[in-house]
């Protein structure tokens, strides 16, 4: 039987497990990323695990998310990380030059490689056939220290794209397409595997924009195979000697298969406030937009840029509303700007902003209270553009534009039609990707050879062994689908806070209730009740790492999203999962204790719990958890744990 392109990848850098559905693999990490607000823990553990110099083929350290610099915090964070790459061997992005996939993307990404990134969009290589997956922090430090990534080898299934997309329709329909079908938790345990003429009519930059998203489905991973597009785009970036062909083998058996005809897709619109409510963009349109945005790591590409641009050629944007332009890469920018497309931009009415996260994270941009804002980013969740009870919308940049320069919500075939001079502007690669590489730091060319902390980077916590009693209030019961946005949000006035888990655990949970974390700390201990597909979005530690510091001990949850479970895992706190009779029955308030020895239980291999609430019922609770989960769940933590092991003579790699 054949392999398909995720297995052969995966089989080339396995190390331990075997590629069944289900179980858990090792494997080998070739390339790991940061970002400036995962980083520094990254680092932190980095150091904490006495380790000297990192062991990855290719290590980068990216500035993107806290560019503007509202706070010193944020500053000193940056000359951390510029010191933490130039100690231990990684490449420095400076603030400014663009987003980490974007950058990471034009400079580093390659064909049959794995990459291993501290934020939940690394996939977005996928679409130069690289295998990338988002984790926690600590693996990631683990992994750059020479060890073994752990995870469930997850189904693949084949996306299938027939046809080609008509005028007006581009890759973003593509994905929200997928996401209209399977929702927010149906790509959980999968890899999508494009293929099929239509995935062969797609560009690199068209492909990205589908597998960075594939994370809003819950996927482990997205990838495409690698072909003459991809040969293209490597040489154009000047790095056409890292090409490697990879494809499936004919024979290949996939665990599901979707069909998408591309001649079939209309453009389509994300409503608020989740990326799967997705429907055509004629069915909402006629409502009035104050705010249009195109940019963020999703659709920040030159490539994604230009077609807007065009469509703003000779043209003003709508009188009442704010047009945003922001790059995903200096490079994008530089590009544009030599082309004179910026200029005609700023002629139309089109603000352009530096290459950033910022507003696809509340940073910058903020919406104004009761208002549409549409946007090309790949998140909706409420509250995530740095307002609650916002309104936003995302689409595609040719679907933005016309909104812009409608004023609201339209189609941009209808927009096509009211104007007659309006064209498809369609996708176009530069001859050449010529930015200069000034704000990149190489590791041979490191300004620094040690640490530079400033006052607001703090320790790493730790977690006590895992004992036999676990239990406590239920501090909190939410609903489904919170994500790590409501467990610890990423405004300004938080992220500066990231170094500092003292001070960010006084923000967890706020977006659910402000009050949850002074309960915490008066309470002591406690436990968290949740519903389906707890922990969806981001990949960030600090959603598991804030609550373990408050004493959170458990997490009882329908479902979990895959890195947040990880992360719990890591940081010590036991993910039970509970039925929906169960889930219905549990109130906040009540007093939930495992009736098991758990320390001993966890050991053992024990997958069923009892659960006793307020001394009056019981019910049945469940970890599902590998072998290496449970040695990480006693030790503490997986920091804890790797730190016995190479105190104890152990590599890193058998974690």
């Amino acid at each position: 039987m054949g392999q398909t392109l995720t297995e052969k990848i995966l089989s080339d850098h396995l190390v331990e497990g075997d590629l069944t559905p289900g179980e858990e693999i090792g494997i080998e990490i070739d390339q790991v990323l940061m970002q400036d607000t995962t980083g520094t823990m990254v680092w932190l553990q980095f150091e904490a695990l006495d380790l000297d110099e990192a062991q990855t083929e290719l290590a980068a350290q990216y500035c993107d998310h806290q560019t503007y610099q509202f706070d010193f915090k944020n500053t000193d964070d940056h000359r951390f990380l510029r010191s933490a790459a130039g100690t231990y061997g990684a490449h420095f992005s400076r603030p400014g030059n663009g987003i980490c996939h974007n950058v990471h993307k034009e400079n580093f990404a390659a064909p049959g490689k794995t990459l291993l990134g501290s934020d939940s969009h690394t996939p977005t290589p996928g679409g130069l056939g690289q295998l990338a997956i988002g984790a926690g922090g600590l693996d990631i430090a683990v992994a750059m220290g020479g060890g073994a990534y752990y995870v469930e080898m997850p189904e693949v299934v084949n996306v299938r794209l027939e046809g080609e997309l008509p005028e007006w329709s581009s890759a973003k329909d593509i994905i929200l397409e997928m996401l209209r079908r399977e929702t927010v938790k149906g790509g959980v345990g999968k890899v999508f595997e494009y293929t099929g003429p239509g995935a062969e009519s797609l560009s690199v930059p068209e492909r990205t924009t589908i597998t960075n998203m594939g994370t809003e489905l819950g996927a482990t991973s997205s990838i495409f195979e690698t072909d003459e597009k991809t040969k293209d785009y490597l040489e154009r970036q000047g790095r056409g000697d890292e090409y490697v062909e990879l494809t499936a083998d004919d024979d290949a058996e996939y665990a599901d298969e979707i069909v998408i005809d591309l001649d079939d897709l209309e453009p389509l619109i994300a409503c608020p406030s989740m990326p799967d409510k997705v429907v055509p963009v004629r069915e909402v349109a006629g409502n009035k937009v104050e705010q249009v945005l195109i940019g963020s790591c999703t659709n920040g590409g030159y490539e994604d840029i230009l077609p807007a641009a065009k469509m703003f050629k000779g043209r003003e944007v709508a009188k009442h509303l704010e047009m945003i332009v922001a790059p995903g890469s200096k490079q994008a920018g530089e590009i544009l700007a030599r082309q004179g497309w910026t200029a005609e931009m700023m002629a139309a009415g089109v603000n352009v902003s530096e290459a950033t996260c910022g507003p696809c994270i509340g940073i910058g941009h903020v919406p104004a209270s009761d208002s549409i804002s549409l946007r090309t980013f790949n998140r909706n969740f409420e509250g995530r553009s740095g307002i609650e009870d916002d309104n936003v919308y995302l689409c595609s940049p040719e679907v933005a534009a016309a909104a812009a320069l409608k004023g609201e919500i339209i189609d941009p075939r209808d927009l096509a039609d009211e104007l007659g001079d309006l064209e498809a502007p369609g996708v176009e690669l530069p001859e050449k990707y010529d930015g200069a590489k000034t704000d990149l730091i190489y590791a041979e060319d490191a300004i620094d050879d040690e640490l530079i902390k400033g006052p607001n980077i703090g320790e790493v916590p730790l977690q006590d062994p895992l004992g036999a009693e676990v239990g406590g209030e239920a501090l909190l019961k939410m609903e489904d689908n919170i994500t790590t946005d409501h467990i610890i949000p990423a405004t300004s006035d938080i992220l500066k806070f990231r170094s500092n888990i003292e001070r960010l655990s006084d923000f967890t949970l706020s977006r659910v209730d402000e009050t949850f974390a002074q309960r915490a700390k008066d309470a002591g201990n406690g436990v968290l009740v949740a519903g389906e597909n707890y922990g969806q979005g981001s990949s960030r530690e600090h959603a598991a790492m804030c609550p373990m510091y408050l004493g959170i001990e458990a997490v009882f949850a329908q479902s979990f999203a895959r890195i947040h479970k990880a992360n719990l895992f890591n940081f010590g706190i036991v993910p039970l999962a509970i039925d929906e009779e169960t889930y219905e029955k549990l109130e906040q308030g009540d007093d939930i204790e495992i009736v098991d020895d758990v320390a001993a239980a966890v050991e053992s291999g024990q997958e069923e719990f009892t659960i006793r609430v307020n001394d009056d019922w019981e019910a049945t609770a469940e970890l599902n958890a590998s072998e290496r989960e449970r040695n990480i769940l006693a030790a503490g933590g997986k920091l804890p744990l790797t730190k016995q092991q190479a105190e104890g003579g152990a590599a890193p790699a058998d974690d």
